[in-house]
């Protein structure tokens, strides 16, 4: 009776899931709100019915009565964000708070899957996580001088970072977090932040050469330190934002290429000095031929995802517990060996949606400091997918970085909460800038109407002038006209 409770589930979650991914992009082709709303809320429904889908299978496989507390939690959490984004933030992206919640959905159903305790924990921060952010979006809003922060932005993050180079824990041969108070924080994934609002700030004040120069020595450092860090994978991502910015801000290719050119002499260093890059390179190019040690890690990776095909093994089918480190950096493999790929592509069709909504933001906010704030932040949250499902798939080589909101890990998760956020503050100012512009247009166009009114009014025709009159004051006629014409 499991076995096939497991299989019809898993069918039923694929089916809602596409759905869901379909509204999407369709929703973009509804410019009636109503319809609109139809199908956020069509969307809202959709999460609740595959969270509740899974957690029947997890409890039915499990038969442990905490299952069915966690998913009350997880449920109640879900309702709370949606509930708070309708209430305090009516102009708020729907469909960025419905990505965000079906990410932390499917985090939450596989991590319950793999290891309970890390679930429950992974719950815990998000509870956290949402409470903090959810007065971000005013603070954004309201706020309007971030822009002069601009070297505490700098000097803050130089100074976490060196922190961690020098007395960080080491994991998997790179320096990433400290412990503080008995919680480990890894700074790198708050710093990506003040990062990109340090970038904007500097190019929102000037593009010019030596404002580029200044820009890029500090970006320079902040690479520098998280390679010696060994945190190659952060280090990737802040050069990445970097040069994005860089080229929007000031639309010179020759600054792009000469970044690109860079940034491909500083890997080949890098694979020479260091052998935690050699390691990985060699897993990546031939992971069979190591299997036993480099490539040992990816290639159940890839048995996992090559043994769940499109539809998947179902909940608790498969044994994505072979795979290392598998409830972070390798998240989705097991995703795609229980769920399915059909599953997989989805999900990463929805994180494509959430990079389509930051990129938008970025385009139709008028505001220069803001447009790069939107982009530099679309920017870290699409590389970073790319590099997790990237090096998951063996499309490139393993770069250690968690699938945001989906994957185990505190830091991770409040990070991406904040970014979520804070592009909520900003679709909020592009909304109230097209409420402006709105205004403007009705103001123009009744001045337009009372002038074209003033110049439709039909002038008055000149009286006509009076007849003259004959002698007794009768009106004179014509024939009294020929008579005195004869006279």
């Amino acid at each position: 009776m499991v076995h096939l409770i497991i299989e019809v589930s898993k069918y039923l979650m694929i089916v809602l899931l596409a759905i869901y991914t379909y509204q999407c992009f369709a929703v973009f082709r509804r410019r009636s709100p109503e319809r609109q709303n139809r199908i956020f809320n069509s969307q809202a429904s959709l999460i609740y019915l595959i969270h509740l889908d899974a957690f029947l299978v997890i409890y039915a496989s499990t038969l442990d009565l905490k299952v069915i507390g966690l998913y009350l939690v997880q449920l109640i959490l879900l309702v709370i964000i949606q509930l708070c984004y309708k209430v305090f933030y009516r102009k708020a992206s729907r469909l960025v708070v419905n990505n965000m919640c079906m990410l932390l959905a499917i985090g939450f159903i596989i991590l319950t899957r793999l290891d309970f305790d890390k679930a429950m924990k992974q719950c815990e921060i998000a509870v956290a996580a949402i409470g903090i952010t959810l007065l971000v979006p005013f603070i954004i809003h309201k706020l309007k001088f971030f822009h002069k922060l601009t070297w505490v932005y700098a000097g803050v993050g130089l100074a976490l970072l060196s922190v961690v180079a020098v007395l960080g824990a080491r994991s998997y041969g790179a320096k990433l977090s400290f412990s503080f108070g008995g919680i480990s924080i890894q700074p790198s994934e708050f710093i990506k932040i003040l990062f990109v609002f340090f970038v904007a700030s500097m190019f929102y004040e000037s593009t010019e050469f030596a404002q580029v120069v200044k820009t890029t020595i500090v970006a320079a450092l902040h690479v520098v330190i998280l390679v010696l860090s060994k945190d190659l994978g952060a280090a990737l991502i802040f050069f990445v934002v970097y040069l994005v910015m860089l080229y929007v801000a000031t639309r010179k290719p020759s600054y792009a290429l000469a970044g690109l050119g860079t940034g491909a002499l500083a890997s080949l260093v890098a694979y020479k000095l260091f052998n935690h890059v050699r390691v990985r390179v060699v897993a990546w190019k031939n992971p069979l031929g190591v299997i036993d040690k480099e490539g040992y890690q990816i290639c159940q990776s890839l048995f996992a995802i090559g043994t769940g095909g499109w539809f998947g093994m179902g909940l608790y089918q498969g044994m994505p517990d072979k795979i290392p480190v598998v409830e972070q950096d390798f998240v989705f493999a097991a995703i795609s060996e229980e769920l399915g790929g059909v599953f997989a592509l989805c999900l990463l069709l929805v994180c494509v949606s959430c990079y389509l909504m930051f990129l938008n933001i970025a385009m139709q906010i008028k505001d220069q400091f803001y447009k790069l704030i939107a982009l530099g932040l679309g920017t870290v949250y699409g590389f970073q997918v790319f590099l997790t499902i990237g090096g998951v798939t063996k499309f490139i080589p393993s770069t250690g970085v968690t699938l945001p909101l989906v994957s185990y890990g505190g830091s991770s998760l409040l990070s991406t909460t904040i970014i979520f956020a804070i592009i909520q503050g900003l679709y909020i100012l592009r909304q109230d800038e097209e409420g402006m512009k709105q205004h403007e247009g009705k103001k123009k166009k009744k001045v337009n109407v009372k002038e074209k009114r003033t110049k439709r009014e039909p002038q008055r025709k000149p009286e006509p002038a009076a007849r003259p009159t004959s002698g007794n004051g009768r009106k004179k006629t014509g024939f009294d006209q020929d008579i005195e014409d004869l006279d």
